[in-house]
C-alpha cells in the first residue's frame, strides 16, 4: 500500500510562528547584538554599535530568509504490508523528492505514529540535489489490534548558520491496520451439519452436467429436451428433469462482544482470546470452502448489515473484510443476547460456532435455543474466573459465574461445549470438538488438558 503527500504546507502563523522557531543560538545571537546595541548607546562606541547590529541581524535575516524559502518537495510513504497479524511488524519507506530547480538544505523528517508503534522515527538528511531524491524506512509494530493512522509526514527545515528552524508538514496520511493473531487449525471435520451444508460438498451436479433424477411437471419455458418421458408416462402428464440448486456449505460464527462478559484488557485478556478464535475459525473455514458468517451480540453482521448475508471463501478480499472487521471490533454495551438470537433464528443455517464470555443463567439458557434441531454448534466459552487470576492464582477482578454449570446447561441444549482458560490453543480444542462430535453420547475423549467436553444430546 503506498500513499503520501504532494508538496508541502507552511504552518500557521506567519513571520509571528517563524520568529518563534529560532533556535537558542539564534536567540543568544540575537540577546547578545541587543545588548552590544544598548551599550554602545550608552557608551558612545560607534564600532560596538555596529558590532550589535550585525549580532542581531544575523538571525533576523536567517528567520526572514527560511520564512520566505519555497522548497518544492514532494512526498511518498509505502507500508509493506498494510495489514499485520498483532505483534508483527510492518516496515514503513518514506521517500522524498526535490522537484525544484535549487538544491535544499539540511532537511530533518519526522513522521507522526501513535504512541502504540514507538517512538516517532526521526530522519535527518544532507541537502538534496535538484530533481533528486532520498529513501529512508523504520518499522512499526503492535500487540494490539486497531487502525492506526501513519502521518503526515513532517519536514523540519534549517538554515546555514543554524539560528532557525521551521516545520512544514504533508497533509497527507496512511493506515496501518492490525488485525488478530491467527491460528492454523487442523482439518479435522465437524460432524452433523444440516443436509446440504455438510463437508464442503458443493452440490452443483446439474450445473456440471448430472440431473437430479427427481422430476417435476413442466412449466413454461423448460427446454423440452429436459423432458423426462418415462415420469411422464407415469404421471400422465408432461415432466421434466429437476435440476438441483447450487448449494454451499454454511458456518455462522458468533463473536460475544459483552463488556459485561469480559473482565480485564490487554493482548492476554479473554476478550482478545475470543477474537483471535473468531479470525482463526473464519479464515479455517474459508479456507475450505464454506460461506462465513460473522455474527456479534448486537445482532450486526459482517459482511453486509444486519441479515443473512454470507462471505464465500473464493477469494482473499473476504478474509481481508472479517480480519479488518475483527480489528476494530470493541466491546459492546449490550446485557444479552436477543438481537444476536433475532439474527439466528431468521436464518441459523449451517454450523454454527460461538465465542462465549461470562454467562449467567438466563443467557446460558437463551444461548441454548441458538441451535436448531440437526444441525452442529460448537461453543468456546471462556473461564472468566481463570482469566481473572493473576500469576501466582492472585485473583485480579471479582470474576464470573462458575462455567461448568454453564456448560452443562449448553451441552444439554445438544451444543458441544468447551471450556477456555488462559493461555489455552485453540487448534487443541478444535480437535477436541470434533472429537466430541463423532464420539457417543455420553463419552468424554481425551482432550490434552482442554477440559470436560462431554456432548449430551443426539447428533443429527
Amino acid at each position: 500500500m503506498a500513499g503520501g503527500g504532494s508538496g508541502v504546507t507552511r504552518e500557521p502563523g506567519g513571520l509571528r510562528a517563524a520568529l518563534g522557531g529560532l533556535t537558542t543560538r539564534g536567540r543568544s545571537f540575537l540577546a547578545a547584538g541587543l545588548a552590544a546595541a544598548a551599550c554602545a548607546y550608552l557608551l558612545g562606541q560607534a564600532e560596538l554599535l555596529r558590532v550589535g547590529l550585525l549580532l542581531a541581524a544575523l538571525p533576523l535575516v536567517c528567520v526572514l530568509v527560511l520564512h520566505r524559502t519555497r522548497y518544492r518537495v514532494t512526498g511518498s510513504r509505502t507500508l509493506a504490508p498494510a495489514r499485520v497479524p498483532a505483534a508483527a511488524e510492518s516496515r514503513v519507506r518514506l521517500r522524498v523528492e526535490n522537484v525544484a530547480r535549487l538544491p535544499t538544505g539540511v532537511l530533518m523528517l519526522q513522521d507522526r505514529v501513535p504512541y502504540v508503534l514507538g517512538p516517532r522515527p526521526r530522519f535527518v538528511l544532507d541537502r538534496v540535489e535538484p530533481g533528486g531524491s532520498r529513501e529512508v524506512s523504520y518499522r512499526v509494530r503492535s500487540d494490539l489490534r486497531g487502525r492506526y493512522p501513519l502521518g503526515p509526514l513532517q519536514l523540519r527545515l534549517t538554515d546555514p548558520f543554524g539560528m532557525c528552524e521551521l516545520t512544514r508538514a504533508f497533509t497527507a496520511f496512511d493506515t496501518l491496520t492490525v488485525v488478530p493473531r491467527v491460528e492454523p487449525l487442523p482439518p479435522v471435520r465437524l460432524a452433523g451439519e444440516a443436509a446440504g451444508y455438510g463437508d464442503g460438498g458443493h452440490r452443483s451436479l446439474a450445473l456440471a452436467g448430472e440431473d437430479d433424477i427427481l422430476p417435476r411437471g413442466y412449466r413454461h419455458g423448460d427446454d423440452l429436451r429436459r423432458v423426462h418421458w418415462r415420469s411422464t408416462a407415469r404421471h400422465g402428464e408432461l415432466m421434466v428433469r429437476r435440476e438441483e440448486q447450487p448449494q454451499k456449505a454454511c458456518c455462522t460464527i458468533l463473536l460475544d462482544t459483552r463488556a459485561v462478559a469480559h473482565d480485564g484488557s490487554g493482548p492476554d485478556s479473554a476478550f482478545e482470546w475470543a477474537v483471535a478464535g473468531a479470525a482463526s475459525a473464519a479464515l479455517h473455514l474459508l479456507e475450505r470452502g464454506y460461506a462465513v458468517r460473522l455474527l456479534t451480540d448486537t445482532g450486526s453482521t459482517v459482511p453486509g448489515p444486519a441479515g443473512g448475508g454470507f462471505a464465500g471463501g473464493e477469494s482473499s478480499d473476504t478474509a481481508g473484510l472479517l480480519l479488518d472487521s475483527l480489528a476494530v471490533v470493541e466491546h459492546s454495551d449490550e446485557e444479552g443476547f436477543t438481537a444476536a438470537y433475532e439474527a439466528l433464528r431468521d436464518g441459523a443455517e449451517g454450523l454454527l460456532i460461538a465465542f462465549f464470555g461470562a454467562l449467567d443463567e438466563e443467557q446460558a439458557a437463551l444461548a441454548g435455543r441458538f441451535r436448531r434441531r440437526g444441525t452442529t454448534a460448537v461453543a468456546f466459552v471462556l473461564d472468566g474466573d481463570a482469566f481473572s487470576r493473576g500469576p501466582g492464582g492472585i485473583r485480579l477482578s471479582p470474576g464470573g459465574p462458575p462455567v461448568a454449570e454453564r456448560l452443562r446447561m449448553l451441552r444439554a441444549a445438544g451444543w458441544t461445549a468447551l471450556p477456555v482458560g488462559p493461555g489455552a490453543a485453540l487448534a487443541d480444542l478444535w480437535r477436541a470438538a470434533a472429537q466430541a462430535e463423532a464420539a457417543p453420547a455420553g463419552a468424554v475423549p481425551g482432550q490434552g488438558g482442554a477440559g470436560d467436553t462431554e456432548r449430551s444430546g443426539a447428533d443429527a
